[in-house]
């Protein structure tokens, strides 16, 4: 994929490039939004450096290429028609890249390359270029600061060049998160040795640089600043002098800081001499040093004659070698390596141009950014395992490899003229038109796949085009937005090469389509492309091409990473022969009742939506269209079919509503469940005696209206899935909520297992009788809510994961992060962060009793109902006596008081 976006974007107003913001970071793009950028060359190579800057969101890119357009351009340069031959590159490709992005100014020029001209960028990337204007570029861009890539590709081969000046400062040298854990010892000495929690692994490095927090009795590890630390396990690392500072007591995180890195670069001239190499490939280790060389010799003979070796021309092949043995005089040489790349140096290869000119501008981005560490300084790169293995001479000769004055001469010069018919004659199904399908149908377009009178591509996605996709879906265009993705692909890659032979259609792939990609469809397909956002529809795609014994080609993105999979029948394991590591959970009793991180309220905000607006409502539906539910549901094992049962018998019977009265009165006593009730209870079970971090603050806030938006967003969600018609008239709705009865609280002592089996049956066999029979309620359904991200509704985002942090101090992410629709950052701040309070119509409110218990070492045996993340709270006037929830008094009131309590003993726990 050209430039390596997320597969999943997020819609709002912001402009088309806004989702690279969760991958570079909202610094990093402010940067790169006052960046200007010189591209020179605008060949295959170039084009995508430039397309993936203007997809970036840089400030501004300028195009320069002096030269015309010819047939060989067709091979790769995607933004040049038949018709554009004869004419300027730069100005042929001008309006077409300036489609992409609106927010980017993108001009040509047709001045030659001068220092007046060099001066007004900030970068300047060179591609196709040759070697005596890279040096006194190198020169010039050194002296001036001005950071400089030099990319070339020859047939199968590429070369990356970096130089970002003296002294470059990497902010973020792998844009990961930092880590964290919870300390459980810290030893005095020299140097002291610190112990995590055995739950999960620290994943320091040795040369890490960490702060503490929360730390009791060795107070000084709060204070101190970032400290280098050394690795002796996966629990432990030792830090710094320790034994001038107190007893350490209990508790405490340690968090990695991210230290700024510098890197010295050498200008071309003396990089040339001196190499640092970038080794992309272990198993050609030895192959980047002679293709330094090899390279310098080829520049010497196109510089000597005015071209480059013929294709498969013994004589030119020859004499570079005789060149690059000058260069490289006494270094020992691979002479069949070194020949190779001259008979490919006429070649001009689309999918090779996609991977260099994709790490280029990626380069570019670091050099403006600040983030993720630059190569120093040379990349070489080879596929040469893509040409025969056997017989290669007699299979590429002269004569095969000759061009023939056709857009694939680029391509011929390196594969020779029968391949490219065959490539012609292949019939390919490409599924998904997201951006890596955008990329492969682009490709396809230009190597001629499918492209020949027996050939096809069928492209097939059911999904329609959004604002967010055009940052990375490089076919799409504003004017496309609604329209079916995989209709407007095809005709964007049909306009790259009228000649190919493309189809779309909108059915998914699965096993309801079976019918429409039967037997016959798959038989008459050589191979198949995968471009899905889903584990599951690709385990599928991958049993079909087992099953017809096709070729799979697999690929996913995911930030910066990227991964893809070649499945050849009788030759690679399958798709489905492997799996990815389990994603690193998160215990049930960290999540449920004590949670320190934010990506624990966020995970329990999700399971606590799905299960109020969507698993209810698929298994009421399932018990209303399937005879066979209830059958199936008492053979799951344990306590599942009463927990289903319970929960389908509660969406029927005791909790359906009836008018929107009914939707607000279940939203209310949901609340104090979940935000009185259940804290009222883990406080009772957890008493201040016995915990590790007993808090005595009392922290002033403002009076917060949160407690009656939740209200207000769950009892429109739960009309919706009756099909009750609510109300956004939040005055209403405290009406409503003053003549709602809550019942009072009471804690309970303790929880006792049951043995016998016996008890489960009688209450299962209750539920059966009490549910009404599917002939009662024909017709009726129950619609299941969807939390995804596009959704217009606002409700969903007043029930997002805001409250659980405010109740456990967990502190709020960087707005890099995790970052809510609709939200705008505050740049008032020095450091970015989620807005307070008082500024976001749906942040984090606080509540009244709260306390600490962040990082605390708590049993592990805890099990309780389904969410625990809970907070009691008074009135707003409570009277004497009151507990608070005034449920027994017939009226209550969802505004919490001024004052925040965390951890005050009154008697009663809470």
């Amino acid at each position: 994929q050209g430039f390596w976006g997320s597969q999943r974007g997020f819609g709002g107003p912001h402009p088309p490039f806004f989702p690279p913001r969760y991958v570079l970071g909202h610094e990093a793009m402010k940067r790169m939004q006052t960046s200007n950028v010189l591209v020179s060359g605008l060949r295959g190579l170039g084009v995508e450096v430039a397309k993936n800057l203007v997809l970036g969101g840089v400030k501004s890119v300028t195009l320069h290429d002096p030269h015309p357009a010819t047939w060989t351009d067709l091979a790769s340069q995607f933004y040049l028609r038949e018709e554009d031959v004869g004419q300027s590159r730069a100005e042929a490709t001008l309006p077409r890249l300036a489609e992409l992005n609106s927010y980017v100014a993108v001009t040509s020029t047709r001045e030659p390359l001068s220092q007046e001209l060099l001066a007004t960028f900030q970068v300047v990337v060179l591609t196709n270029s040759p070697l005596e204007e890279q040096l006194w570029v190198g020169d010039f861009c050194h002296s001036h600061g001005i950071k400089l890539v030099v990319a070339d590709t020859r047939g199968l081969f590429g070369q990356l060049f970096c130089d970002f000046g003296d002294d470059m400062v990497v902010t973020d040298p792998n844009g990961e998160q930092p880590l964290s854990a919870m300390v459980s010892m810290v030893t005095k000495g020299c140097p002291g040795e610190v112990t995590c929690l055995d739950e999960a692994r620290h994943g320091f490095e040795t040369g890490d640089f960490v702060t503490f927090t929360e730390v009791e009795g060795m107070e000084e590890l709060n204070r101190c600043g970032p400290v280098e630390i050394r690795v002796l396990g996966p629990y432990t690392f030792s830090i710094g002098d320790t034994s001038g500072y107190g007893d350490y007591v209990r508790g405490g995180i340690v968090t990695q800081v991210k230290m700024p890195k510098h890197i010295h670069f050498k200008r071309l001239r003396d990089a040339l001499a001196e190499p640092e190499m970038m080794v992309t490939d272990f198993g050609k280790a030895e192959r980047p040093s002679m293709m330094h060389w090899a390279w310098q010799g080829l520049h010497r003979f196109m510089h000597q004659h005015g071209r480059a070796p013929r294709p498969r021309h013994q004589g030119d092949a020859a004499e570079v070698v005789a060149l690059t043995k000058e260069v490289a005089a006494g270094a020992e040489l691979d002479e069949e390596l070194v020949r190779e790349l001259a008979f490919q140096a006429t070649g001009d290869l689309a999918p090779v141009n996609a991977f260099i000119g994709g790490l280029a501008a990626q380069e570019v981005m670091k050099a403006v950014s600040g983030k993720f560490t630059p190569i120093t300084q040379w990349l070489y790169f080879d596929a040469l395992e893509c040409l025969p293995e056997e017989n290669r001479d007699s299979l590429l000769t002269e004569e095969q490899c000759r061009p023939r004055n056709s857009r694939y001469d680029g391509q011929i010069a390196v594969f020779g003229a029968e391949l490219q018919a065959k490539l012609g004659a292949q019939k390919y199904f490409v599924v998904g038109a997201g951006a890596i399908g955008c990329e492969l149908l682009k490709n396809f377009a230009m190597v001629g796949l499918g492209c020949g009178p027996e050939g096809s591509i069928t492209v097939t996605d059911m999904d329609t085009i959004e604002k967010s996709n055009l940052n990375r879906q490089f076919l799409f265009r504003p004017w496309d937005v609604t329209k079916l993705k995989s209709e407007r692909a095809a005709a964007a890659a049909r306009e790259m090469n009228p000649a190919l032979r493309v189809s779309s259609r909108t059915d998914r792939v699965g096993p309801d389509t079976e019918r429409v990609y039967d037997d016959d469809f798959f038989e008459g397909l050589d191979g198949v492309a995968n471009a899905l956002d889903n584990v599951d529809a690709r385990l599928y795609m991958d049993r079909r091409c087992v099953y017809y014994r096709k070729p799979l080609l697999e690929s996913g993105t995911l930030g910066t990473k990227g991964n893809v999979q070649v499945v050849i029948p009788f030759l690679s394991e399958s798709y489905s022969s492997s799996q990815d590591p389990p994603e690193k959970a998160i215990p049930i009793c960290t999540l449920k009742n004590f949670p320190n991180a934010i990506e624990h309220t966020l995970q329990w905000a999700r399971d606590e939506f799905e299960g109020l607006f969507k698993q209810p409502a698929e298994n009421v539906n399932q018990y209303l269209m399937d005879p066979k539910f209830l059958e199936r549901t008492l053979r799951l094992a344990g306590t599942q079919p009463l927990e289903v049962l319970e929960a389908v018998q509660r969406s029927l019977v005791s909790d359906r509503p009836r008018a929107w009265p009914d939707c607000v009165a279940w939203a209310c006593r949901h609340w104090h469940r979940q935000y009185s009730n259940n804290i009222r209870q883990l406080l009772h079970n957890f008493p201040l005696g016995c915990c590790p971090h007993p808090g005595v603050a009392l922290t002033r806030c403002p009076p917060q209206p949160l407690h009656l938006d939740y209200v207000v967003a769950a009892a429109n969600l739960f009309a919706q899935s009756y099909g009750i018609a609510g109300s956004r008239d939040r005055a209403a709705v405290a009406e409503l909520v003053r003549h709602v009865r809550v019942p009072p609280f009471a804690p309970k002592a303790g929880v006792r297992q049951v043995a016998h089996s016996r008890v489960h049956d009688g209450r299962l066999e209750e539920l059966k009788a009490s549910l009404p029979s599917p002939e009662e309620l024909p017709g009726f359904r129950i619609d299941a809510a969807t939390s995804h991200v596009h959704d217009p509704s606002p409700w969903h985002l007043a029930l997002s994961p805001h409250c659980p942090p405010q109740y456990y101090e967990v502190e709020w992410t960087l707005w890099d992060r995790f970052e809510v629709q609709g939200l705008q950052p505050d740049t008032n701040r020095s450091t970015t962060r989620m807005l307070s309070p008082g500024q976001c119509p749906y942040a984090p409110y606080s509540n009244s009793f709260t306390r600490t218990i962040r990082g605390q070492s708590l049993p592990k045996t805890i099990q309780t109902s389904r969410s625990d993340h809970t907070v009691t709270r008074p009135t707003t006037n409570p009277t004497p006596g009151d507990t608070g929830d005034t449920g027994e008094k017939g009226q209550h009131e969802l505004v919490p008081t001024q004052w925040v309590r965390q951890g005050i003993p009154n008697g009663r726990g809470e």
